[in-house]
């Protein structure tokens, strides 16, 4: 017919199958099409030259990203339900979302990662300690140097150093603490810690 363009054959036109990172999904345009700003509705639905999507050789649309977190994203267009294996991390959740343009997705995973650190902060905070030996003229730049989340506590002279040169080096052992439950987001409760040492 002469509308080609707009009317595939009715099968063709409710299956789509995916190709993300060499894993096969199948889904249908509606479901893909939940999120009208997703980068999924954008591929298939406006399947013009715009998007430039490349297919393979099945016909799946092609996708480089992570299979892996590609199921909580498909099953959030399918149900409205976020929901995560235990061994998933929420932060690569999180990516997915964000590259697939599901805003409200986006919204429920950073909530959910936020409820996750509150739990957890709310256990006894356990702290690690790290002791660094340091001579005097290294120690302004090791200050300086530490990374977020290291919270500066002690510092203990052990007297100068073997005498190499002429002059004496004073050796310090220099003690550094962190919190345990913010060591593995990377998020740290107080950016200004580095300020205070």
């Amino acid at each position: 017919g002469s509308a080609g363009a707009l009317s595939p054959p009715a099968a063709a036109s409710k299956w789509v199958r995916l190709n993300v990172g060499g894993t096969y999904f199948v889904s249908t345009r509606q479901t893909l099409c939940r999120e009208p700003k997703s980068f999924l509705c954008r591929l298939c639905c406006q399947d013009g030259p715009e998007l430039g999507s490349d297919k393979d050789e099945t016909g799946a649309y092609l996708i480089d990203r992570d299979p892996t977190y590609f199921g909580p994203i498909l099953n959030y267009l399918r149900h409205g339900k976020l929901i995560i294996n235990k061994e998933l991390a929420e932060e690569g959740v999180l990516e997915e979302a964000e590259f697939y343009n599901i805003a409200s997705l986006v919204r429920l995973v950073k909530e959910r990662i936020r409820d996750n650190e509150n739990r957890t902060s709310q256990g006894p905070v356990k702290h690690v300690y790290r002791v660094l030996q340091c001579q005097e003229e290294e120690l302004t730049q090791m200050v300086s140097t530490m990374s977020d989340g290291w919270k500066f506590e002690q510092l203990i002279s052990i007297g100068s150093s073997y005498n190499y040169g002429n002059e004496d080096q004073a050796e310090f052992l220099c003690v550094v603490s962190r919190e345990l439950n913010n060591s593995t987001n990377g998020i740290v409760k107080e950016p200004s810690e580095k300020a205070k040492v």
